[in-house]
């Protein structure tokens, strides 16, 4: 194994895949690209694609927990520079990651996360002591691992799949404030060979709002950009996210893998709290440009905020029949 920072990784592999526009607020940066694509590809939507390469790799990276306004609280790779949703962290099947993480709040926070393999030390949460009080620092070692049989034959799966982390202590032993407030955070984890995007866009809805925000964030593509939607649901209630438009696989990828592929096309997915799901489009792919609406379809959900818009761009820039509004 090899070992990487995440500084460089993120420098050395994920500079076509920034986000543009209003997209990099809502979202907040990439920690962790994926390793080097087994390909690179001139375009978007031939029959070259840029994909994962193998995993394996030990990774290092500082993430830290601070106050924002309102009374909201976020992670960011960086004192000051907090974000909600806190930063992408991506890795591949057989990648080791250490994250050391600083509290600077006033209140104990923990880093908790959903898919990777950990032990009891790195839980993140009060009942297995290992939360980070104010001011103090703790390092979390998340590992994942590529599917396989067990020892008795039974098939174990592996890691890969769109997950999250969240904080597990704030307001509540299971730190229902701190997600409440915006302690959380986009992961993904690929499989060796899964098709890489050009840009990610993360929603998250919470209670009632789309990323701690009163109306959902729009996020800006070019017409045939391969565009990853990352979608997290916290809190109370149960919606659904809906894409206009654009339509994807009910699968691991959201991508069909085939002429075969019994994988069930949808636009519309239910998603309960701590459900995550991702998948992958080709923007404006048979809809063309345009502003095309993301939203909750339960509509009193859409009618109180939670709606945002794909700005589709054309290659110029501009977004036909959008005004700059809702």
């Amino acid at each position: 194994m090899s070992e990487t920072s995440a500084g460089g990784l993120a420098r050395r592999s994920f500079s076509r895949r920034l986000l543009a526009g209003s997209a990099a607020a809502a979202l907040g940066p990439s920690v962790l690209a994926a390793p080097s694509a087994a390909a690179a590809a001139p375009s978007v939507g031939t029959a070259a694609v840029r994909r994962a390469g193998p995993g394996g790799e030990v990774r290092h990276m500082k993430l830290y927990a601070q106050r924002l306004k309102d009374d909201q609280i976020g992670y960011g790779t960086e004192k000051g520079k907090a974000t909600i949703p806190g930063p992408l962290i991506e890795l591949i099947e057989g990648d080791t990651l250490h994250v050391e993480f600083e509290n600077t709040t006033d209140t104990t926070v923990s880093l908790h996360p959903h898919g990777v393999d950990y032990d009891r030390a790195n839980d993140g949460t009060k009942m297995n002591a290992s939360v980070v009080e104010p001011g103090g620092t703790r390092t979390y070692t998340w590992r994942t691992h590529a599917p396989g049989k067990r020892k008795d034959g039974t098939y174990r799966p592996g890691s890969a799949g769109y997950w999250h982390y969240h904080d597990h202590i704030v307001g509540t032993e299971h730190g229902t404030g701190g997600i409440r407030a915006g302690l959380y955070g986009p992961l993904v984890v690929r499989r060796e060979g899964d098709i890489l995007p050009d840009a990610q866009f993360t929603v998250v809805f919470n209670d009632m709002t789309i990323n701690n925000l009163p109306e959902g964030p729009d996020f800006t593509m070019t017409v045939g950009d391969r565009v990853e939607i990352i979608m997290i649901t916290h809190g109370e209630y149960y919606h659904t996210f809906h894409v206009h438009g654009h339509r994807w696989a009910d699968n691991r990828t959201g991508l069909l893998e085939g002429p075969g592929d019994p994988s069930r096309i949808i636009d519309n997915k239910i998603t309960g709290p701590a459900d995550s799901f991702g998948f992958q489009i080709i923007a404006g792919e048979e809809a063309g440009a345009g502003a095309w609406m993301y939203h909750c379809h339960v509509q009193s959900h859409s009618d109180m905020g939670m709606a945002g818009l794909l700005l589709v761009a054309q290659p110029d820039g501009t977004v036909p029949g959008h005004d700059g509004h809702h």
